[in-house]
């Protein structure tokens, strides 16, 4: 039997565990549960050699550079990464995965996964994951069906069947959408229901041949995308007029609901997808009162309730069941009840033009990061960080000249024909219009100031003229 392909989802923008999750910076990048990020757990439980080959993750080409250095600083360098050039739902998404494990085996057993779930219990998963791919090798199509704790609406639910596919996999009686309350206190009440995860194992030769029968539209985009797939880099970029031409649609509409090979993993994982604040509290470990805390946090008469802080301190007086959450451009306060609600704050910034929902304070790029310090009239003082070895594109603007200060570190600045070392507490002046770049030439990182000045100091105001990491000038990510 061939290894097991874990296919990795790493879309979406978890707007709902905002202002932590920003749509450059989403919940599976962020170490929400752990020391370690939603992905890198993730890539953690199916990193057993002997049962799982090298990861293939799937995600926004905005986000690549972040998932690259997260898979490098986890170990899990060897998986592929697939470029999706827009989002269209989990059924393209997976026969992009499928398609291109199958060109390295055509026998490629796949386990279609989301980069920001949590599994708590990790035998558990290998119990079910074994399970379902018996029943694969039947050529069943398994979706694993968690045990309810909660008369939760937030989920769809599989109702299971009577008759057994193989041992600890069921057929399915039917799928219900997301119900309403009632409804759910009912599915738990009488049993035999289960939440769908959204998580699958199937050979990918069958997910083929059931979308070439329910959504060959689909497939034939998503055969053309790969077709004219190019490398870049370290990843793998589909054909994107094919890929934009495929119609949006999820797993279970596309192919599950349709199948008449489609069986269910009936399994208790311990899991969550983590969709809101109000579940990231009902999973953290809870002090006397019941509270949640992380970072900096002070907090007297309060129960209940799930408090963060990534800077400052934070102080909470005389309050039950909220969230606050404090980053160093926002803060969250909220019931904990009503922390799914959180979107529409989200919603809000988007519809005024606020680039709070987008970025945090702090931009990572492929070369390091920066992050804003002071912005004024005409002028903007920045904190640049440069990873060792790394560089930034060579490239000018037409709106602002800079001024760059080393703080730590040595500093190669190319300056139109001069090359120009800076080590710490020396200084260069890029005059409007000049052709610079910078690099890191050492091996510690290299920190710099750098004050703007000009009538315009927006992000796009670069013309990259060579960029090692092959972004275009529409693209600063």
């Amino acid at each position: 039997m061939s290894k097991i392909v874990p296919a990795v989802m790493c879309g979406g923008s978890g707007s709902r565990l905002w202002p932590m999750s920003r749509a450059l910076y989403p919940k599976q990048l962020l170490p929400l549960i752990s020391e370690r990020t939603m992905l890198q757990e993730t890539l953690g439980r199916v990193s057993e050699a002997a049962r799982f080959s090298a990861p293939l993750l799937i995600c926004n080409a905005e986000h690549r550079f972040l998932i690259a250095a997260q898979m490098q600083e986890g170990g899990f360098e060897d998986g592929a990464i697939i470029l999706e050039p827009a989002g269209r739902n989990t059924a393209p998404a997976v026969a992009l995965a499928a398609l291109q494990a199958m060109r390295d085996d055509a026998d490629a057993m796949l386990l279609v996964l989301a980069a920001d779930h949590l599994i708590a219990d990790q035998d558990a998963f290998i119990a079910a994951v074994d399970a379902a791919s018996a029943a694969a090798e039947q050529g069943y199509l398994v979706t694993f069906g968690i045990q309810p704790n909660a008369p939760s609406t937030g989920y769809g639910y599989i109702k299971v069947g009577d008759a057994a596919v193989s041992a600890g996999v069921q057929a399915i009686e039917r799928f219900v959408e997301k119900p309403d309350l009632a409804t759910a206190e009912g599915f738990l009440s009488a049993g035999g229901y289960r939440w769908n995860s959204g998580m699958f194992l199937f050979k990918a030769s069958r997910y083929v041949e059931e979308l070439e029968r329910h959504a060959p539209d689909i497939l034939a985009s998503c055969r053309e995308a790969m077709a004219g797939a190019r490398e870049d880099l370290d990843f793998i970029r589909p054909d994107e007029g094919a890929f934009l031409a495929c119609r949006s649609e999820s797993i279970d509409y596309a192919v599950m609901e349709k199948s008449d090979r489609a069986a269910v993993a009936p399994c208790d994982l311990g899991w969550s997808d983590i969709g809101s604040w109000e579940q990231l509290w009902a999973v953290g470990v809870k002090d006397a009162g019941h509270n949640v805390t992380h970072g900096d946090v002070l907090l007297e008469d309060v129960s209940g309730s799930y408090v963060r802080s990534e800077d400052k301190l934070v102080a909470v007086l005389g309050l039950d069941d909220v969230v606050v959450v404090s980053t160093p451009d926002a803060v969250l306060v909220a019931p904990r009840e009503r922390s799914q609600d959180v979107k529409r704050i989200v919603d809000r910034l988007k519809s005024e033009g606020r680039d709070e929902h987008n970025t945090h304070v702090r931009v990572y790029r492929p070369w390091g990061y920066y992050e804003g310090i002071h912005l004024g009239d005409r002028h903007q003082v920045k904190h640049i960080s440069v990873n060792p070895g790394s560089v930034l594109s060579l490239q000018k603007h037409f709106h602002r000249a800079e001024h760059w200060v080393v703080v730590r570190g040595t500093a190669v600045v190319t300056r139109d024909d001069e090359e120009i070392l800076l080590t710490e507490n020396e200084s260069v002046y890029l005059p409007l219009g000049c052709v610079h770049r910078l690099k890191n030439p050492g091996k510690v990182p290299l920190s710099i100031v750098e004050v703007q000045t000009g009538s315009y100091l927006g992000e796009d105001d670069i013309v990259r003229l060579e960029d090692v990491y092959n972004r275009v000038d529409d693209t600063p990510v």
